[in-house]
């Protein structure tokens, strides 16, 4: 039986585990990036003097790509600059929201899923994390692998939590699996309170793939799952 391995939506809830079968211990998934405040987009903010709507857009984009509609409509109405400035994104959210209408045949549309990973593709190339996460995760349904997982390490990279756990599950099935790169993306969507990435990250845990095998941690995130 084939196992699905992704939810219905990006914001689903439906998940199963990846079955792992290799084993063999690391321990650098303590190793991880730094927190964006110490990158150069926060130097960037500090060059401007802390004025957002002067930040160039690739910077905007990583501060804002994963924000939802009702956040970026209450961003635009700081000032004018900030308006023109999350444009993008907010067209981007009107992409997104007609690939899901048409994902699953919605508001009036019959179900047309090139249609739909169109208006995700669209959402992704103005900036949207959560377009770019169902534009993957539409790929990955249809088989073409290598650029779901270039739309979830695009997201992921920018902080979408969705994007990183899927990046990470999809190392995880990648021939040859990619375990430690997997682990190193599931704990980063596990410190958000990424459900679907503690538990998948909690398993790594208990069975020693891509890290060391840590079974008092393991259940202590196992209980984060059950006990949120």
């Amino acid at each position: 039986m084939k196992q699905s391995t992704w939810p219905g939506r990006s914001d689903g809830s439906r998940f199963k585990s990846l079955p792992i079968k290799h084993q063999f211990h690391q321990s650098e998934f303590k190793s991880t990036s730094k927190f964006w405040s110490t990158s150069s987009a926060s130097r960037q903010i500090r060059s401007s003097d802390g004025d957002f709507s002067k930040l160039p857009f690739d910077i905007l984009t990583k501060i804002a790509a994963s924000f939802t509609l009702p956040n970026l409509q209450a961003a635009s109405l700081v000032c004018k600059s900030w308006s023109e400035g999350l444009r993008p994104l907010r067209e981007a959210m009107l992409f997104l929201k007609w690939g899901k209408r048409f994902k699953h045949g919605r508001g009036g549309v019959r179900p047309n899923l090139n249609k739909a990973l169109e208006s995700f593709l669209k959402g992704a190339a103005r900036g949207s994390t959560l377009a770019m996460v169902d534009a993957g995760l539409l790929y990955w349904e249809i088989g073409d692998k290598d650029k779901a997982i270039a739309l979830y390490e695009k997201a992921a990279k920018l902080g979408d939590r969705s994007g990183q756990c899927n990046l990470g599950l999809a190392y995880l099935q990648a021939e040859p699996s990619k375990r430690k790169e997997a682990v190193k993306w599931l704990f980063q969507a596990s410190k958000s309170g990424h459900v679907r990435a503690q538990y998948q990250f909690a398993l790594c845990l208990h069975q020693g793939s891509g890290v060391n095998c840590n079974l008092q941690e393991a259940v202590r995130i196992s209980l984060l799952v059950l006990l949120p």
